[in-house]
């Protein structure tokens, strides 16, 4: 197949690309050439601005397109409609955040979606990204119709990770000491490892499939205890866990997901815990958690003198398992 790429240059759209070549499909990428220019030099690259360059793919057909890096309903539709008659396929990467109820669990592909009220917002904010993607997956799919698929991940882990909301935890743990953890231990996490998230669009390509899907994992349901115990052995490390409650944590004020990563409140813990099962049915394979921790250990432990863009500091996790300690030995 010949597939346009718009972005695959970081992360998601990388493996994308990955994906891609491994399979023997021929790969076109259209990006601004910010990042990683120098990627792939066998791979045909064009550079421009999806806002005002897409002359650049004039005279061009492609059997699909898939986009990475869409954030803005009007800037999507220039991209949908001067691709509609030079494409196939389009594939429009989105996010679980476009739902409206993060208090429901389970929720599913026909769950309620967040609005905006006013739709031409183009700012992007914590407020405005789950439903900006929502407009942005409804624009495909005016112009695209049944050939539209629209891929909602979770949160995206593994080799390459910007964000460290998943490396947190696998690189803390490994550096060993008393582990500040959110309780209970009985709580579900989610998250897809980005190479199972870019074969399963790439598959999903092959196979032209359309509808919308949410993408996140595991393939069972995985505990906050169990995450953490498959960390300690992937590390080879057993460090002391020290599990505070939701009480003590709002106190003291600490940031779900960004101080604590994977921790959501109970009053939105439907964040972690979303029906997959459209996406299991139509090939979405996910791998053993061993494999991903190991993967992104060895990527988080080849970054020399790199300070992790998310989870406590060393300082505000000592004062706040201290403080737990202290206030729990008090009680007894």
């Amino acid at each position: 197949m010949k597939i346009l790429i718009l972005g695959g240059t970081i992360f998601l759209g990388k493996h994308i690309v990955n994906s891609a070549l491994r399979q023997g499909h021929e790969v076109t990428m259209y990006n601004r050439g910010i990042h990683n220019p120098d990627i792939y030099p066998d791979t045909e690259k064009l550079k421009g601005d999806r806002k005002s360059d897409l002359d650049l793919l004039n005279g061009r057909s492609f059997d699909a397109v898939i986009d990475t890096c869409g954030y803005v309903p009007a800037v999507v539709k220039l991209s949908a409609e001067f691709l509609k008659d030079k494409v196939k396929h389009y594939t429009f990467v989105s996010s679980i955040s476009v739902y409206k109820d993060f208090s429901e669990m389970g929720m599913n592909e026909n769950s309620e979606t967040g609005k905006l009220e006013d739709e031409s917002v183009e700012e992007i904010t914590g407020e405005t990204y789950g439903p900006l993607k929502y407009l942005c997956e409804k624009v495909v799919e005016e112009v695209y119709g049944d050939n539209a698929l629209i891929i909602r991940p979770g949160l995206i882990s593994g080799e390459d990770d910007p964000s460290d909301r998943f490396t947190y935890w696998i690189h803390r743990i490994n550096e060993g000491g008393r582990v500040l953890a959110p309780g209970p231990k009985e709580k579900h996490v989610q998250f897809i490892d980005v190479k199972d998230l870019a074969d399963f669009i790439i598959r999903s390509v092959e196979n032209k499939l359309s509808g919308t899907f949410n993408a996140t994992g595991p393939d069972h349901e995985l505990t906050f205890e169990k995450f953490i115990e498959e960390c300690k052995k992937a590390s080879g490390k057993n460090p002391e866990i020290i599990w505070a409650d939701q009480k003590f944590l709002e106190e003291e004020k600490v940031v779900p997901y960004t101080e604590l990563p994977l921790w959501l409140p109970d009053e939105v813990d439907g964040g972690n815990n979303c029906d997959i099962s459209k996406a299991l049915a139509e090939g979405l394979k996910i791998r053993s958690l061993e494999l991903t921790l190991k993967d992104t250990l060895d990527f988080s432990l080849a970054r020399k003198d790199y300070k992790l863009k998310s989870g406590l500091n060393s300082e505000r996790e000592t004062a706040l398992t201290e403080k737990w300690l202290s206030l729990n030995k008090e009680k007894k």
